[in-house]
């Protein structure tokens, strides 16, 4: 790789004078903002040449931001779905009280939020990040607002005071939250000894189990295992990470439910969201009691048939977890 970027620069010394960055396939709003924000101008051009970048065409952006249906997220309180949760749970006992111990947060807590990002590590998503990001970061590019504005235009192609005041207040919006990930991504892509392209995840652009931007990546990303990198598809740094990310934004021990709520709130900008994270938690806390050993069972010695039959059929016993504190 960094042979391919060397050879580059020393072609482009020669080749490419003013006119060097002609053919910038439509990124060109993206590759000058990357070139004078630390990114070297060939690092950038390489990148969106790259075949696996299709050409920006355009992006359409709604006025206001959507906001995500209570639906979405009805089935993560279905009985199998809260047990599913609970093994995640035990499962990775370990990582989670590691974590509320270094940081304050319950395991409970950021079992829910680990299990409603990606099912407990199961459904991290398969996108390039890079692709999903840059697209949303181009929402401000001049030519791009033009054509948004467009869309919004009365018959005889303007757009009202109003209406051109909220399009390019939407498309500055996008812009402030999504380059910053752009130009994030290529320091979390140098730290983890990759190529950006090599960082897959969700359809916005968020990565590994807590479902991470790259700048919450590099600004709370935790190492809690202590091999010399963070990785987000380690639980134990998965589970720091998340209670880092949490504590930076609030949390600590005392925090009333409107509080409670107000942290989370962060995580994600969605109230249906910080419902069902949680009730999650807390319908994690209050899993049945363990079932007595089948040792304590046969001491018992049942005899009816039915009795037999019911100490043969008891649940496992798993860890039990600590409480939400208030």
């Amino acid at each position: 790789m960094w042979r391919r970027i060397l050879v580059w620069v020393l072609l482009s010394a020669v080749a490419y004078p003013a006119a060097a960055w002609a053919d910038e396939q439509g990124w060109e709003y993206l590759i000058d903002k990357l070139a004078a924000d630390g990114v070297s101008r060939e690092r950038a051009f390489e990148t969106f040449h790259d075949p696996r970048v299709r050409p920006f065409t355009g992006l359409e952006f709604s006025i206001n931001a959507p906001r995500e249906p209570r639906s979405r997220y009805r089935r993560l309180l279905r009985p199998v779905t809260i047990t599913a949760a609970r093994r995640c749970r035990a499962r990775y006992a370990a990582a989670f009280e590691d974590a509320e111990r270094a940081h304050g947060v319950p395991a409970s807590l950021l079992a829910a939020v680990l299990f409603v990002e990606s099912t407990c590590g199961h459904n991290t998503g398969s996108y390039v990040v890079f692709t999903r990001l840059a697209r949303l970061a181009m929402a401000n590019a001049p030519d791009n607002v033009a054509r948004n504005l467009a869309r919004f235009s009365d018959d005889d192609g303007t757009a009202r005071g109003p209406i051109e005041a909220q399009v390019r207040h939407r498309a500055r919006e996008l812009e402030r939250t999504f380059y910053p990930q752009v130009r994030a991504l290529f320091t979390v892509a140098d730290r983890m000894g990759i190529g950006v392209f090599n960082i897959r995840g969700s359809s916005a652009g968020a990565f590994g189990y807590p479902q991470f931007l790259p700048t919450s990546y590099l600004e709370d990303g935790v190492d809690a295992d202590g091999d010399g990198r963070v990785s987000l598809y380690d639980f134990a740094d998965a589970a720091a990470s998340c209670a880092r990310y949490l504590v930076r934004h609030g949390w600590h021990a005392g925090l009333t439910r409107a509080e409670r709520r107000a942290v989370v709130w962060q995580y994600n900008h969605s109230d249906a969201y910080v419902d069902a994270v949680l009730t999650l938690a807390a319908r994690i806390d209050n899993a049945p009691a363990p079932a007595r050993s089948m040792m304590a069972a046969r001491k018992r010695k049942p005899h009816s048939t039915s009795a037999r039959r019911a100490a043969h059929h008891r649940s496992p016993r798993h860890a039990a977890p600590k409480q939400l504190r208030n």
